[in-house]
């Protein structure tokens, strides 16, 4: 069995068995069951298997042990499965409408959709978002076959290069990336495929590159990497620099060194992968996520469970993204000192859609918008 497969049968298995727990408790105090769906995003991107293990941390079904007997650390009452979606961005839409409760999605695109802005330019913003937790680092992935001649994101014109679905978080980022390197869009043979086909699109030789966000090792990747050679071309220099400082869901990054075969560590661009609720979710129930998600019992589910436990960091949990924090967890931030008790109070600045944009983020949003009408 494939690693691939593997891994989806686990998070299978695991949603299966929180269901089993459920039905076996249903009798004892229905009344006090609460069920949440995660929206986990494809099943050969990270997100999929994290959402296995988000459902686990903060499930705690009727009749478990208490936490402190070594039963579950999870808000009692409450079973979270995790279920595949097609994209972040989708993730967004689907909460916002209020199809799922809880997903996780790429803090650049949960900004975008809040506020109207970039990808979502001209779209009505979705303002009843609310951002529950920062969780880990996404890698941006730019990736080719071993040996193409594409050694530079400036390389990329005049390429075919796959971005993604249509409207989807990864095509955002990438179209920005492109913006911020000076790449118009029209130079660019932008392709776009979903998750499950971008792989191989490139193996076929239909496109020259693509780019995929998703939290390094990447399960596609893997199985990419198992049937073709493929290199990775570095987002780095004073353009990887600047971004971070211009917009704070970005960070400079590495995909490390023989994650996907024998290749080198490659400096890339990171987006913050987010937890993400709707505005009606009670305080209640939402500091009973975070604290879930930030218990010490937990911490090791994450770290054993994917190589990106390892970076999750609970500094980091509610770092401002111009969205608010949903009501409830600001509160368990604030007891921590893990944020400004001002800043729970109100909605972020950044948040505004009529501030002002700063000189060097104004600059980038209007060759966005150049780009998207040239």
């Amino acid at each position: 069995m494939s690693l691939f497969k593997s891994v989806k049968r686990r998070v299978l298995v695991l949603s299966l068995a929180v269901f089993s727990a459920a039905a076996m408790s249903a009798g004892l105090a229905a009344q006090d069951m609460k069920v949440m769906r995660i929206g986990a995003g494809p099943t050969g991107a990270t997100d999929f298997p994290f959402g296995g293990l988000v459902a686990n941390a903060i499930s705690n079904p009727p009749g478990s042990r208490e936490c402190d007997r070594g039963g579950s650390c999870g808000v009692p009452g409450l079973i979270a499965v995790a279920q595949t979606t097609i994209d972040p961005a989708e993730n967004l839409r689907a909460v916002s409408r209020g199809d799922l409760e809880l997903a996780l999605s790429q803090a650049d695109t949960l900004s975008w959709a809040y506020r109207g802005t970039s990808a979502y330019q001209g779209q009505e913003p979705m303002r009843n978002l609310r951002m529950i937790a920062r969780l880990y680092p996404s890698n941006v992935h730019l990736v080719v076959k071993k040996g193409s001649p594409i050694k530079a994101v400036t390389d990329l014109k005049g390429k075919k290069v796959a971005i993604g679905g249509e409207a989807s978080a990864t095509a955002g980022t990438a179209k920005l990336i492109l913006s911020a390197y000076g790449v118009k869009w029209d130079s660019v043979q932008m392709r776009t495929y979903d998750f499950a086909a971008i792989t191989g699109a490139l193996e076929k030789g239909e496109v020259d590159a693509f780019f995929m966000v998703s939290g390094a090792p990447v399960l596609a990747l893997e199985d990419l990497a198992s049937r073709t050679p493929i290199s990775f071309v570095p987002i780095d220099g004073p353009i990887a620099e600047k971004l971070p400082k211009i917009f704070p869901y970005y960070s400079q990054g590495v995909i490390p060194a023989k994650t996907y075969g024998d290749h080198p560590a490659i400096p890339t661009l990171d987006v913050g992968s987010v937890l993400v609720g709707r505005d009606t979710m009670s305080a209640e129930l939402a500091y009973g996520i975070v604290r879930a998600i930030w218990h010490e019992r937990n911490v090791p589910l994450f770290q054993k469970g994917h190589p990106r436990g390892r970076f999750m960091d609970r500094a980091q949990a509610a770092r401002d993204f111009g969205v608010p924090i949903q009501r409830g967890a600001d509160k368990y931030y604030v007891q921590n000192g893990l944020m400004d008790p001002a800043a729970a109070q109100a909605v972020p600045s950044a948040a505004t859609p009529d501030k002002p944009e700063a000189p060097a983020r104004k600059a980038l949003l209007q060759s966005l918008l150049a780009n998207k009408h040239s």
